[in-house]
C-alpha cells in the first residue's frame, strides 16, 4: 500500500466517517449497530471503533482490487460485532 491509499485507511478517518453514518442514518445498519453493541454493555468509543474495523475491510478491498463498496458484507460484518473472525480471512 502506497502512502496515498495509506491516508486513507487512518483509523480517524474510519471513525470519522462511521460516525458521519450514524449521524446521516445512512447505512440504517450502523445506527443500529452502534445501539446494539451500547445496550449490551459495550463503552461507545469501543463500539464505533469495532464498527471503524468492520468499515476499513470494505475499504481496503477497493483500494486492492478496485472493488465497489460491498454493503451486504458490510451489514453482515456489523451483525457479527463485537465477533470479529472475519478479520482473519
Amino acid at each position: 500500500m502506497d502512502n496515498q491509499q495509506e491516508s486513507y485507511m487512518t483509523e480517524e478517518t474510519l471513525i470519522e466517517t462511521v460516525e458521519n453514518q450514524i449521524v446521516d442514518g445512512e447505512p440504517k445498519k450502523v445506527k443500529e449497530t452502534l445501539m446494539r453493541l451500547v445496550m449490551t454493555g459495550t463503552p461507545r468509543e469501543e463500539a464505533i471503533q469495532w464498527m471503524a474495523c468492520a468499515l476499513a475491510i470494505e475499504v481496503s478491498d477497493i483500494m486492492k482490487h478496485g472493488a465497489s463498496f460491498n454493503a451486504k458484507r458490510y451489514d453482515q460484518h456489523l451483525d457479527e460485532l463485537p465477533n470479529m473472525d472475519w478479520l482473519e480471512d
